[in-house]
């Protein structure tokens, strides 16, 4: 059984300025972002349902397959700034028995290919 956090957010109360915030960043993807949303939407990679911008205990997450439970950020520069942060966040996201894997923005717009290839990896 999935707790509900993980679950679209339709019928879930989440707190309203969250809610804004993910449509932002939704309306305000990054270049790199873009790209790998472009070749992740609509069940185009492997069939595999991807969603972005996903509210997950208290957190958004860039993008998100529920059914092979992988969350999968791009970075840009702020990440090594707030690398404590992110620690507590993943921990907070691994307790649910949730997978990460990260790419930083340069690695998405150079090499998407490689980002796929690894992408592909992890859903295995």
């Amino acid at each position: 059984m999935q707790p509900d956090d993980l679950l679209p957010a339709r019928g879930r109360r989440i707190p309203s300025e969250k809610r804004v915030l993910a449509r932002s960043f939704r309306r305000n993807m990054t270049p790199a972002e873009r790209l790998l949303w472009a070749r992740l939407r609509a069940d185009r990679f492997y069939g595999m349902g991807f969603r972005r911008q996903h509210f997950i205990a208290g957190y958004i997450v860039d993008f998100y397959c529920h059914s092979a439970r992988l969350i999968v950020e791009v970075d840009g520069e702020i990440h090594a700034r707030q690398q404590n942060e992110d620690a507590i966040r993943e921990a907070a996201l691994r307790e649910r028995g949730l997978r990460i894997i990260r790419f930083s923005n340069d690695a998405v717009l150079h090499d998407v290919s490689g980002v796929l290839q690894a992408i592909a990896s992890a859903l295995q």
